[in-house]
């Protein structure tokens, strides 16, 4: 007599599993995992959410009619293609509420990665294909130990940089060239 089979989970049922401390996410059908941010990526992450949301979330010196929201879990396809991109934003006109889950299947009108050693590959080579693919506008990878910040824009599918930018450099960049970020305020101090 055999034991009845068991059924295998999920890949969202895997990453729903994943303990504290680690970040999974689906991408074209595999199950990535990472650990939480290091410290000078956390504080990159934070500084440019803190420089978009005055002007573009709360309209305070900019134009208003956005959501930026840190680390949304993507369902581009529900429970199946599932990205957690450091920072998103999101046109309110497109997306009038914030989500009451934790599932945001709205495409998001920009993302934004932060690179470290273990997520750059990913990021740059796997996730932004998907990004394409799924119809996000813009993207921006950023560097926090090459003090780097490159932007994208989608046109006919295909990602067009718009430009490179690094060190102290003053930006303005789409879709948020309304207001100038102060690249140097990305930058963790450093001992």
């Amino acid at each position: 007599m055999h034991a009845p089979a068991r059924p295998c989970p999920s890949l969202y049922d895997q990453l729903e599993a994943l303990p504290q401390g680690l970040t999974g996410e689906i991408l074209d059908g595999r199950l990535y995992v990472h650990p939480r941010p290091s410290g000078p990526h956390g504080f990159t992450s934070s500084a440019l959410g803190y420089d978009l949301i005055g002007p573009f979330q709360r309209g305070r010196d900019g134009p208003g009619g956005w959501w930026i929201i840190d680390e949304p879990e993507l369902h581009f396809i529900r429970n199946a293609e599932v990205d957690v991109p450091d920072l998103a934003g999101w046109r309110r006109e497109r997306m009038p509420l914030i989500p009451q889950e934790h599932r945001y299947t709205v495409v998001p009108d920009w993302v934004c990665e932060v690179l470290s050693k273990s997520s750059a590959d990913t990021d740059r080579n796997v996730k932004m294909p998907i990004y394409a693919r799924f119809g996000v506008a813009y993207a921006w990878l950023i560097d926090p130990q090459a003090h780097t910040l490159e932007a994208y824009a989608l046109e006919a599918g295909a990602w067009r940089a718009l430009g490179r930018f690094a060190g102290a450099a003053p930006v303005c960049v789409a879709p948020f060239n309304a207001v100038t970020i102060q690249l140097d305020d990305l930058w963790a101090p450093t001992a």
